[in-house]
């Protein structure tokens, strides 16, 4: 088999694996307090060009984007965002579970955009009843989106012009942030969304780590006291000190762009193949994920050799799948794929 479904198959870089396993005697203190994750913490600070910023480690993303949201909202409020976004399509209902509603607003691509976003709280505040309404206390992006697609640093800062003239936080899910910042072409960098953005999260799940997100908290004041957030909601990981080792080697030596501009290169490729052979994209390629339209048999064809995600079905017969590559994903997989196209 052919593994294409997802960017988190693999276990962890090497580089993570051997440190790990050369610090796993050492005695430091727990619950992220130790040497390793503060070198990390400086190191982030300084590739997001904030040397005064909060930076956290937790576990996975859902966690994450659970934890973060409850922070941010009080009890009455809920988050805008797309309705393809993660946390509306694929967390379970963990944001509802912990007391917040989503406010699913329309997307284009996967992307909210600043006019849609404005209308939709121009709209809210002119209803007489709001008072009686859940009121939008946050906003939700993710880059790149659950479509692969990315914002332009234009189109962030103009959501987040809407967001400062209501006064309400942005949120950036970064779980696919490394092949977010490593496309080509792209004018987003962490030092832009560190300007932009209230609060966001650089992924490790699927970016090389065995596990973990660190949250960044540019200016601390949207999310007060958030440590103790973490902990009250059981995402405070004792032996923090396995979370800084990851995230201190992934931002050495350039590491999390290097892995990230890896699997962006092996998306390219297998794009210029899959075009060579005649099959059109449901979403222009920009990161490592490809949304390929195929007909139903020539996917139930594939499903016996390749591993993807089936992600839409048209009514013209054909399927949109979705093929991901990952930093670990080698340029013999991408030719083996090639021959079963």
């Amino acid at each position: 088999m052919q593994y294409f479904d997802c960017d988190y198959l693999e276990g962890a870089h090497p580089a993570i694996l051997g440190r790990l396993t050369a610090t796993n005697s050492e005695k430091t203190p727990g619950y992220t307090t130790d040497a390793y994750c503060e070198e990390a913490r400086r190191k982030i600070r300084t590739a997001c060009g904030c040397p005064d910023a909060e930076v956290h480690f937790l576990v996975g993303g859902t966690q994450t984007n659970a934890t973060v949201i409850d922070a941010l909202l009080r009890p009455h409020e809920g988050v805008a965002a797309v309705e393809s976004a993660h946390i509306n399509q694929h967390e379970a209902g963990a944001i509802e579970a912990g007391g917040h509603k989503v406010l699913a607003l329309p997307h284009r691509d996967g992307k909210l955009y600043a006019d849609t976003l404005k209308s939709y709280l121009r709209d809210f505040y002119a209803d007489e009843t709001y008072l009686h309404m859940v009121r939008p206390g946050m906003v939700y992006i993710s880059h790149p989106t659950e479509y692969g697609t990315l914002y332009t640093r234009a189109e962030l800062e103009a959501i987040a012009g809407v967001c400062r003239e209501y006064g309400i936080p942005l949120y950036l899910d970064g779980a696919r942030l490394g092949y977010g910042l490593a496309a080509y072409g792209t004018d987003v960098t962490l030092p832009v969304i560190a300007s932009l953005c209230d609060v966001f999260y650089i992924g490790g799940t699927k970016v090389g780590a065995l596990f973990g997100e660190a949250v960044v908290i540019p200016r601390p004041e949207p999310a007060r006291q958030f440590f103790s957030i973490v902990k009250q909601h059981g995402a405070l990981l004792a032996k923090g000190r396995l979370l800084g080792i990851q995230f201190d080697t992934l931002f050495t030596d350039d590491l999390y762009w290097k892995i990230s501009r890896h699997a962006v290169d092996m998306a390219m490729l297998l794009s210029r193949i899959l075009t060579a052979k005649g099959y059109e994209f449901r979403f222009s390629p920009q990161t490592n994920q490809l949304f390929v339209l195929v007909d139903e048999r020539k996917a139930e064809e594939l499903r016996r050799r390749v591993t993807f995600s089936l992600w839409e079905r048209r009514d013209d017969g054909r399927v949109v799948i979705r093929l991901a590559t990952s930093w670990a994903t080698k340029e013999e997989d991408v030719r083996v794929l090639e021959t079963l196209l």
